[in-house]
């Protein structure tokens, strides 16, 4: 099953702390204003430290839709989601926050199945690339230009991999 993992810093120069990166993330609906290829998130449903949402994302000739629902820790500065319903077999992920010195790292990591076997060699990597470029979209126009996108590729990704030191 693919993993796709995007890692950034925001600059601490740039004036926006972690807890204010958090709160721009905890807006997804506001994504669908960063990227074409999320046509659009409504949030449904809104409790203490979780919140449901409807998403529509363009993907090569169609539109893929599912409904998810976030698990919110403020404290801890994740969002945890997963699929409730929709075009993927699996949907499920986190966004993490954390400070590094007087920058900011975000990361976002998702783990996802198409449901299609027979086609999995073909159409996962371009999934995985799809999914990758939107994430930096959305990041680049929630938090600014300024961003640096990590270099994720040089180690695991797995659920439970270890963050090198």
């Amino acid at each position: 099953m693919p993993t796709v993992t995007v890692e950034s810093l925001v600059p601490g120069a740039i004036g926006t702390d972690a807890d204010t990166v958090f709160s721009v993330l905890c807006d997804t609906e506001r994504f669908a204003d960063q990227t074409d290829e999320v046509r659009s998130v409504t949030v449904t449903a809104r409790q203490e430290g979780t919140q449901d949402s409807e998403w529509a994302v363009t993907f090569r000739n169609g539109i893929l839709c599912w409904s998810e629902r976030d698990q919110i820790d403020h404290s801890a500065r994740t969002i945890t989601f997963w699929q409730l319903d929709g075009d993927f077999e699996r949907f499920d992920g986190e966004w993490a926050v954390d400070e590094f010195g007087s920058d900011t790292v975000v990361r976002f990591t998702a783990h996802f199945d198409l449901g299609m076997p027979s086609l999995a060699a073909i159409i996962d990597p371009i999934a995985e690339g799809a999914l990758r470029a939107s994430i930096k979209s959305i990041l680049r126009g929630l938090l600014g230009e300024e961003l640096v996108f990590l270099d994720t590729a040089s180690y695991p990704v797995a659920p439970d991999a270890e963050r090198p030191s």
